[in-house]
């Protein structure tokens, strides 16, 4: 099959780009960087080099496409940048994709959203995901959906290394011993080549998780990796948690989206659908990743 993957060559792009060129598709991989061509091509697939707001190259790019895996991506450092409303701008990219497959002709489209997109509000910057669910739904019935619902990425405890360093501790505005899911790029990866090869029936959901770990077993496992067994992770109140983001430089908005995307962690609110179809978990635990932490952070 001829198969369109978006996202360049990302931590889920370029595992899933070659899996796909090793069960013998024709791929062609979107990037917005022309230096990025060559490394695309040695991989076996084909660059097309344009943007996700230009929506001529994405119809162009599309056309004669039996399958299109779409995510949205801002920059590095978009969380930072104090013009841009985030959740507008993803947003726009899902519009932009929306007539894109309509002009383009495409049936078959696997899209990666996120877990919290079945809230319409309460998720923080999570409401794109759900604002992009609902555009793409409005295309027509002939054209097949599946939603991938990835939860919290494992390389998004990165963030954690300053603060371990300068404060000993994981501090975030939630914490406790309710379990949570995480995930490796490698396992969402795993499940989108998946569900690229099963038949497309109408609109579909599938949640992509690789392991379930509280908040204090997290501390617990990237401690013990780091060789500091006393790490614990500390709650702090929302306010605080806003003023430190801020302080950083974020995007106050932003940073207000990401304070209520915590928020909604407490209790399990941004997990009550994920619970009711919970997956198979994939291959990489929580143990598989501290080693990959451990090095960053010893770096």
């Amino acid at each position: 099959m001829k198969i369109i993957v978006t996202g360049s060559l990302g931590n889920i792009s370029k595992p899933l780009a070659e899996e796909l060129i090793h069960n013998g598709h024709s791929v062609t991989v979107i990037s917005s960087k022309p230096e990025r061509q060559k490394e695309i091509e040695a991989l076996g697939a084909a660059a097309a080099i344009g943007t996700m707001e230009d929506i001529d190259f994405l119809t162009e790019t599309f056309k004669g496409a039996d399958i299109v895996y779409a995510m949205e991506a801002l920059n590095a450092g978009s969380f930072f940048d104090h013009s841009l409303d985030f959740i507008a701008a993803t947003t726009q990219i899902g519009r932009n994709y929306k007539k894109a497959f309509e002009r383009s002709g495409v049936k078959k489209i696997v899209h990666l959203s996120s877990i919290g997109a079945h809230m319409s509000n309460g998720n923080g910057i999570l409401e794109s995901h759900y604002r992009v669910e609902q555009i793409l739904s409005e295309l027509p019935a002939d054209v097949s959906i599946k939603f991938m619902r990835p939860v919290g990425f494992y390389y998004n405890m990165f963030a954690f290394i300053p603060m371990i360093e300068e404060q000993r501790a994981i501090i975030q505005n939630y914490s406790g011993n309710e379990k949570e899911p995480w995930v490796s790029p490698l396992d969402i990866a795993a499940v989108i080549a998946e569900e690229i090869e099963k038949p497309f029936h109408g609109r579909e959901i599938r949640y992509i998780a690789s392991d379930e770990a509280s908040p204090d077993e997290v501390a617990a496992v990237l401690g013990k990796a780091i060789g500091n067994t006393d790490l614990k992770w500390q709650a702090i109140p929302d306010q605080q948690m806003l003023d430190n983001l801020t302080k950083a430089g974020m995007n106050p908005d932003t940073a207000k989206g990401f304070v209520e995307m915590n928020a909604a962690r407490r209790g399990g609110i941004l997990y009550e659908d994920y619970n009711q179809h919970k997956p198979v978990l994939g291959k990489v635990k929580l143990e598989d990743f501290a080693t990959e932490f451990a090095k960053v952070y010893h770096q």
